[in-house]
């Protein structure tokens, strides 16, 4: 007995430790309180609104990071993802030298690697994991390089709708101008860098032969995607390019428009994959030789060995393009995503052309608000009577400690699909961050940014018990405003997927291409970034329902001060 109240005691102390370092403001009123025992510590719970919202065509320009592949989900359908990028020279002009012999030109994109789960060997050698990168391991897709047909200028006059030209839709005008220009340019006899192309975790080998005294040497090269490019094209392109077009980079983005990688299925095999590129991080290496300066009489001819090196991405000044969307929607999914503010029992979350949520907080039955006497007056644009009530008649007895929307997933629709490690809860009305996100500054323990903010949440969560998976988000600050300050407007909410929580800004959506229904102008860009897709268990869910339980409440902890 001594031992437990003695526990008792010191979990006390330290939840209110806890609190004191999170909420100055809560613990200033706390510290008087806590002698006098006039207070209670409790819970309270609030039916929460929610309905599906489709996303039309979206802007999907200069995006942070890309995705290339095809990868099916059996609820949602099939999404296809192809590039087009600008390329660049990392020099204006260059300079190859005399008698020119290419030996061979590689396409080098680096892959995304795990690297909790990297292993070095005891010979040197290493083993790697490929991290977002989606679909059965023997996936394979057809791959072909062109080059691109079409000029991405990068637009920058005010209010010029971008959307209409750079997005998602995976229009088919757009690929037959991006693949106009000639035959495929990964025309190897090699299958796997082309016709049955696979996302290969191994490690990259590269030995050079002794030459007389020096030794062979091994070079360890991690992941990458590397394709042989034809050299007759680059050859004439670059090497035999006329005169000027080599000259700056505004001349040659006219003369050489970049690449487009364009991806089908592959008859190498039956299922596909999807992987997440750092295109920025691509080169285009040209091997050739050269005649080497000689200073004999008369001069020696002697070759030398030299790389030039042509650029996939820099952000100042080239653009890209990368067009995700869902090539073969599922049935289920389209009649479910609707546009309508109907409340719906499941949220379905898709990133890239999917669809995303809207999430409306306190319940709004009655017309009207307590005044500031605790009176009842009708007024047709009063905020919820649920948060009017807490405003108006509890707001000196209630303090908010925190509070959080827990949505669960659907596991039986999304059983055996991977799910997204992350979603994001916004402003749906301004498109920007909630007061929450702000002031977090937690960063994740082992340094990957994708997994910062851990206070704000919102990532995925699966109980090693039940196997029930679930995404918390918490929005305390949130609340307290509301609460506080009747000047603060109860807005929509947005939730969605995202690739990376640090990518807080909005893609505009094409106006010429939303449904006359839908509200939205714009969503955030880690969502258009990120391919996969969740259904999860919505507000709306009636009493009785065996799904009951794992509708989304919103869930308050506060303390309630006891009358003197």
């Amino acid at each position: 007995m001594y031992n437990t109240s003695f526990l008792k005691k010191i979990l006390l102390i330290a939840t209110v430790a806890v609190f004191y370092s999170c909420d100055k403001e809560f613990n200033a009123i706390g510290d008087d309180l806590i002698g006098d025992n006039h207070f209670d510590l409790d819970t309270i719970s609030y039916k929460v609104n929610t309905y599906n919202q489709k996303v039309t065509p979206v802007a999907a320009n200069n995006l942070p990071i890309n995705a290339l592949g095809i990868y099916n989900n059996p609820f949602f359908g099939e999404t296809v993802a192809n590039f087009n990028t600008q390329v660049a020279l990392d020099s204006y002009p260059p300079t190859f030298g005399e008698g020119v012999v290419i030996d061979s030109v590689t396409l080098n994109i680096p892959y995304f690697i795990d690297p909790t789960k990297t292993v070095v060997k005891t010979d040197g050698s290493s083993t790697y994991e490929l991290d977002s990168i989606y679909g059965p391991e023997t996936g394979k897709i057809k791959l072909s390089v062109y080059e691109s047909g079409i000029f991405l200028n990068n637009y920058n006059a005010n209010n010029y709708d971008i959307s209409k030209f750079y997005n998602t839709d995976r229009n088919e005008n757009f690929q037959t101008q991006a693949q106009a220009l000639g035959s495929r340019l990964n025309d190897s006899g090699n299958s796997v860098e082309n016709d049955g192309f696979f996302f290969n975790s191994k490690e990259i080998v590269e030995k050079t032969p002794a030459a007389g005294t020096t030794p062979e040497s091994t070079k360890r090269i991690k992941p990458e995607m590397r394709l042989h490019l034809n050299k007759d094209f680059f050859k004439t392109k670059i090497f035999g390019a006329p005169a000027g077009k080599l000259a700056s980079a505004e001349v040659f983005k006219n003369y050489f428009k970049g690449l487009y990688f364009k991806v089908e299925k592959s008859n190498a095999s039956p299922s596909t994959r999807m992987a997440m590129m750092d295109f920025r991080g691509g080169k285009i290496n040209i091997f050739y030789k050269s005649v080497k300066p000689s200073t004999a009489v008369p001069p020696v001819v002697e070759m030398e060995s030299k790389t030039f090196v042509i650029n996939l991405g820099n952000p100042t000044n080239t653009t890209s393009v990368n067009t995700v969307s869902l090539l073969e929607e599922a049935t289920a999914y389209t009649n479910s995503t609707a546009e309508d503010d109907i409340p719906d029992e499941k949220l379905y979350l898709k990133g890239g052309q999917g669809s995303m949520a809207v999430i409306e907080l306190f319940d709004k039955t009655d017309v009207g608000r307590y005044d500031d006497e605790g009176i009842w007056r009708t007024d047709p644009n009063s905020v919820s009577d649920e948060l009017d009530e807490i405003r108006h008649v509890n707001k000196d007895q209630l303090l908010i400690n925190e509070a959080n929307l827990v949505f669960t997933v659907d596991s039986q629709t999304m059983a055996n699909a991977p799910q997204p490690g992350r979603i994001y809860l916004y402003d749906l009305e301004n498109n920007t961050v909630l007061v929450d996100y702000t002031a977090d500054r937690t960063t994740a323990i082992n340094g990957d940014s994708k997994k910062n903010r851990t206070v704000f949440n919102g990532m995925i969560n699966i109980d090693q018990t039940t196997k029930i998976a679930t995404y918390k988000i918490r929005i305390t600050n949130h609340i307290r405003n509301m609460i506080k300050n009747p000047d603060v407007t109860n807005v929509k909410l947005g939730l969605v997927v995202t690739e990376n929580i640090g990518i807080i800004n909005s893609s505009r959506l094409d106006q010429t291409r939303i449904n006359y229904k839908s509200f939205l102008s714009a969503v955030p860009t880690a969502s258009v970034m990120h391919p996969l897709g969740t259904v999860l268990f919505g507000g709306n869910i009636p009493q009785g329902d065996v799904n009951y339980s794992k509708r989304v409440k919103l869930k308050i902890y506060y303390t309630k001060l006891k009358p003197n």
